[in-house]
């Protein structure tokens, strides 16, 4: 299977340098359970798109420090790809801003986290298990970091996990799967992401955030269960 990576990370820092970029995470991602599968990085946030998205077998789109609500020209054309997209069944992943953006292209709506920054360790409740997520616990651990959220689902949508109150995944028909948070990342990268976000986080988040990653996520499941889904939904 090759899939396309929309990559909208807009974080060019000296921190982000220093660390693998997204398309690297997400391709480590879906081969921890598919070996095999083949990945093409398309950095959107710089007006990168595929000449035909439907020569791949499946998308995902990656989080990003932008904002889906920004209006910026290169949203707007994502934001668009993903409605061509949804009109044809094309199978669609979306991570943290991926969640956001897919949300918002279909009638969704996004608000500001109203507890501000969630970050760290996230505990989320599954809601609804598709055939292909048979591997993950009723409660699911994943890395995230985020201020905003998806405040009304698109019609048709199901949600499929909530922390906290606040929607944080859902599906649309066989063909969109999104998540809130972060599968991408590794347990030293959040860590390193906690201390480059010091000072944005504030004490009180900052101090929250160490403590949960005491425990780790759930990354090995959720791939599984990501690769499951391209497989349930490639037509």
């Amino acid at each position: 299977m090759h899939l396309a990576i929309l990559m909208t990370n807009t974080d060019e820092s000296a921190f982000a340098q220093r660390h693998p970029k997204d398309g690297e995470k997400f391709t480590r991602l879906i081969q921890m359970a598919r070996p095999d599968w083949r990945t093409t990085v398309f950095a959107v946030k710089d007006g990168e798109f595929p000449q035909d998205l439907f020569d791949f077998d499946g998308a995902m789109i990656t989080g990003s420090p932008a904002s889906a609500r920004s209006g910026a020209a290169w949203i707007a054309q994502l934001l668009e790809l993903i409605r061509g997209a949804h009109a044809r069944h094309f199978p669609l992943f979306g991570a943290c801003f991926g969640h956001q953006a897919i949300a918002l292209a279909l009638g969704g709506s996004l608000d500001r986290n109203p507890a501000g920054w969630v970050h760290g360790l996230t505990r989320n409740q599954l809601l609804y298990r598709p055939d292909w997520a048979a591997g993950l616990p009723d409660e699911i651990k994943l890395y995230g970091s985020h201020s905003e959220c998806v405040s009304t689902l698109p019609e048709s949508a199901t949600a499929l996990s909530e922390s906290n109150g606040l929607n944080t995944g859902f599906t649309l028909g066989r063909h969109i799967f999104t998540t809130q948070h972060h599968p991408e990342m590794t347990r030293d990268f959040i860590i390193a992401l906690s201390e480059e976000m010091r000072d944005e986080l504030g004490p009180a988040v900052h101090a929250r955030a160490l403590n949960s990653l005491a425990e780790r996520s759930d990354q090995h499941a959720f791939a599984e269960c990501l690769a499951r889904f391209f497989e349930r939904s490639a037509r």
